[in-house]
């Protein structure tokens, strides 16, 4: 008697059976689990049980990936602002909501500091800057510098602790603990203000780093509007 034909089990996804969708869902859960590699095929594959090369169906390259898991990425940080603030507390909100999504996906924060992704999203974010700048009585060029002032710091800022979060831990607390050790040990002579303020030094958070940045960035823009009011 002939044995039942049997058919084989698939154990990879074709490229057809992906979406751009299931793809940048793919990346967010590698990235939200601290990995470095989420923008690998390979790493992608595994994650998806699929061919490697099918992600190329749906993504010209791996920047063009990058860029609009970025962009989803920055879809989270909007969703995170309550709607009828006044434009400091939506910058506020701002600040807060891109700090969180850059320490849950560090590794496209990180990624992401100098680029731009020329998508939606981005668009929104830009325009909400714009709206906050020009709400508080900047226009022409003193929006647009004052938005690039904004957007660039934050950029910056939340970049810089996404890095720091993919360093090994072993690195990262030799340079936490040099506050409490090599600056507290400096040659007083030679350097005077960091002797003098060496425990206060010790004893600063990020979270007031981040709270003083952001209120520097609130404050100039406050100012300059004022004078362009008096001028």
């Amino acid at each position: 008697m002939s044995k039942p034909s049997v058919t084989p089990a698939r154990t990879k996804r074709v490229g057809s059976q992906l979406t751009p969708e299931a793809i940048i869902e793919a990346s967010l859960r590698i990235a939200a689990r601290g990995s470095a590699d989420a923008f690998t095929v390979r790493r992608l594959g595994e994650e998806l049980g699929a061919d490697p090369t099918a992600i190329y169906r749906h993504f010209r390259d791996k920047d063009e990936l990058l860029l609009s898991v970025a962009d989803r990425t920055l879809g989270e940080v909007l969703d995170s602002i309550p709607a009828g603030l006044g434009w400091q507390d939506r910058l506020r909100a701002l600040a807060a909501g891109s700090l969180a999504v850059a320490l849950k996906y560090p590794s496209v924060s990180a990624a992401m500091a100098s680029r731009t992704t020329r998508r939606s999203n981005e668009f929104r974010i830009v325009e909400l800057i714009l709206g906050a700048v020009t709400e508080a009585g900047l226009d022409g060029a003193d929006a647009a510098v004052h938005y690039r002032m904004v957007g660039d710091s934050l950029l910056a800022y939340v970049g810089q602790r996404a890095a720091y979060l993919l360093f090994d831990p072993d690195v990262r607390a030799g340079d936490e603990s040099s506050w409490n050790r090599e600056y507290r040990l400096v040659d007083a002579q030679g350097f005077p203000h960091i002797s003098r303020l060496g425990q206060q030094l010790a004893e600063v958070t990020h979270d007031q780093i981040f709270q003083a940045r952001v209120e520097a960035l609130i404050t100039a823009i406050e100012q300059r509007a004022r004078t362009v009011r008096e001028a």
